[in-house]
């Protein structure tokens, strides 16, 4: 495949050649062969795929919720070309045979995978850290969808294992002792979106999350681990995870919603760490355009409507978000509110560097040939019945994004002008 006249993220304008999986050239001007495909991508830019490393695919055990192959999909459609998905499954990801089972069923993915451990009571390290982990965790350190919350002990004992193994360890930072339990007497509303999730936002404290990336980082510390702070919601929980030397991301719903959303989104704006004041949010898109938070991975974390349609309190915690993730970024690039070289490094590059990546993330010559295809003018707005994730519903409703139109996984054609091909996902550690 030739790819002509495509604007990269720094503003060059450059044909290039995918031959098999790899980018085989990259230059201002480069001849057809004959029988190579052409694609005329005048006007378009080309990014490297965005790796997501943080989702909940939910297979095995919650199908109903996602599959591989649906998750999948709603990630090419996003030009999302690699995930990391997490260890909350049923059983959980805390075993060699749970890592094979879940493999086994990520065969049907359209994209590129890595699977990441987990830890709990009962957790074997021994025959988890035998197959090849993308990270250990999420790590929770306070319960959340799955209930797998550890103590400081066990917390301790798995940093130190996964630096033995050279495993970076992604860590959930939440302290529960920090919680409001006087939220839990507050009125909450009625259910679903008739709740009000701003006393969600009141229990799981903003200070929860700063005390919990302290400790972590200083846990990380003694054993010289690479710890990697998930889903951070505050400008002070990205403050500690720098001045400990960890790594940090956030997710699309941390910049684009506040609490000034919740109410209006009821319980489907119920996800952990809760949404942030208003203040916060600006102060955490401060921080991704400054460089301060590395990545952007969206946590998702898809339940169908008849879970999130519960009382404040009963309904799960976790919002979709893997299909718009980078269209949601790229309008704000259209807009200028960000760069389009920073919507790359945070979406592609940074991932692949701090998850040890070296063919991926990158439109270079010997790089896997992940790439995606969009015309940066194509804004359009967001409906959770427009997009493929099986639970069907988005909290950026009405919101507006620039989505793909072509999607290739190590040169093979995924997603294009709204159809999939085939499912070529493969193991990134493998």
């Amino acid at each position: 495949m030739l790819i002509t006249g495509a604007t990269v993220a720094d503003g060059r304008v450059r044909d290039v050649r995918v031959e098999g999986e790899t980018i085989t050239a990259i230059e201002e001007s480069l001849d057809p062969r004959e029988d190579e495909r052409v694609v005329n991508a005048t006007g378009k830019m080309l990014f490297p795929g965005a790796i997501d490393a943080h989702v909940h695919f939910r297979e095995p055990g919650f199908s109903h919720k996602e599959t591989w192959e649906t998750g999948s999909q709603s990630a090419a459609a996003g030009g999302v070309t690699v995930v990391a998905d997490q260890p909350n499954t049923q059983p959980p990801t805390t075993t060699g045979s749970a890592f094979d089972e879940k493999a086994g069923l990520a065969a049907a993915s359209l994209i590129d995978f890595g699977i990441s451990g987990g830890v709990t009571a009962d957790w074997d390290p021994d025959s988890l850290f035998d197959r090849p982990l993308f990270a250990l965790g999420e790590v929770f350190l306070a319960d959340s969808t799955g209930d797998m919350g550890i103590d400081a002990d066990l917390f301790a004992d798995a940093v130190e294992r996964a630096a033995d193994a050279d495993v970076t360890v992604t860590v959930h930072a939440e302290d529960a002792d920090l919680f409001d339990e006087s939220a839990q007497k507050r009125d909450t509303g009625g259910t679903g979106e008739g709740a009000d999730a701003d006393v969600w936002s009141q229990y799981r404290a903003a200070e929860a999350e700063e005390a919990a990336v302290e400790r972590a980082v200083s846990v990380g510390s003694d054993s010289e681990a690479d710890i990697h702070i998930a889903h951070t919601s505050t400008p002070e929980g990205v403050d500690a995870a720098k001045a400990g030397g960890a790594t940090c991301e956030v997710t699309p719903h941390h910049l684009f919603l506040s609490r000034a959303d919740a109410t209006e989104l009821g319980t489907y704006g119920r996800m952990n760490p809760p949404l942030r004041s208003e203040d916060r949010r600006e102060g955490m898109w401060e921080r991704v355009v400054s460089g301060e938070i590395d990545i952007v991975a969206t946590d998702h974390a898809p339940h169908t409507r008849a879970e999130k349609d519960a009382d404040l309190w009963d309904a799960p915690s976790g919002v979709p978000g893997v299909e718009t993730m980078l269209p949601l970024l790229l309008e704000e690039a259209r807009k200028g509110t960000i760069s389009y070289e920073r919507v790359r490094d945070v979406t592609a590059a940074n991932a692949a560097e701090i998850f040890d990546l070296p063919q991926k993330g990158r439109v270079e010559v010997g790089s896997d040939a992940d790439l995606v295809v969009f015309d940066p003018e194509e804004s359009q707005e967001i409906h959770g019945a427009d997009l493929h994730s099986r639970c069907g519903w988005t909290p950026f409703e009405g919101m507006r994004g620039v989505f793909p139109e072509m999607t290739l996984v190590r040169g093979h054609v995924v997603y294009e002008d709204g159809k999939f091909g085939d499912a070529v996902g493969e193991n990134v550690r493998n």
